[in-house]
């Protein structure tokens, strides 16, 4: 398969992905999670049943969307003490890779939000998704700073990463353009914290 044709089937996996993705949080927001069959949900996405499983295992996936991925070469880099050298400052370069990488727009960041709020499961699975993430992220970050930084530490930054990125969604909730970039967010929300504490 050439480079061409991947780069359009992952493109347009990424659509569907995205209209299933906001499908369940608009019908979320609308009916409840319970207020909305995964048929409909289905339907409202534009897919079948078959290929809504085929992205998502289940309506709560569907509503909190894909899991987020750091690119193997920006992990790489990371894990390899780049590409600053400065712990801060690498961990808002693969941040910003992550979250600029998702494409969310303002709608999705607004219904994702109230979802969140107004759904205790929802912030369940959340909160539950972001630990699986944060083992992984810890590891990484021990396997680039080594055992003697700790595993309780790692953990701590990555808590306070995660309290950046709800400062970025707020920040980039407030900017008036159509367009919201989390992942610039997040780097301008690390680099107040800096200036706080310094």
């Amino acid at each position: 398969m050439t480079e061409s044709a991947t780069t359009v089937r992952a493109e347009r996996r990424r659509a569907t992905e995205r209209a299933i993705h906001l499908a369940a949080l608009r019908l979320t927001d609308a009916h409840g999670l319970d207020g909305f069959t995964v048929d409909e949900l289905a339907a409202a996405a534009g897919v079948s049943r078959r290929t809504l499983f085929n992205y998502f295992p289940g309506k709560v996936d569907a509503v909190l969307g894909p899991e987020p991925e750091l690119a193997e070469e920006v992990l790489a880099v990371f894990r390899a003490g780049g590409p600053t050298g400065r712990l801060a400052d690498d961990l808002g370069t693969a941040a910003r890779h992550v979250l600029s990488a998702q494409g969310l727009g303002r709608e999705e960041i607004e219904l994702g939000r109230r979802v969140l709020l107004r759904e205790p499961r929802l912030l369940a699975a959340a909160h539950a998704r972001f630990e699986d993430v944060a083992e992984d992220l810890a590891e990484h970050l021990l396997a680039r700073e080594g055992a003697d930084f700790g595993a309780e530490r790692a953990r701590l930054l990555l808590h306070v990463c995660v309290s950046l990125y709800d400062a970025a969604l707020l920040v980039a909730l407030r900017q008036p353009e159509p367009d919201v970039d989390l992942g610039e967010a997040f780097v301008a929300s690390l680099q107040t914290l800096r200036e706080l504490l310094a």
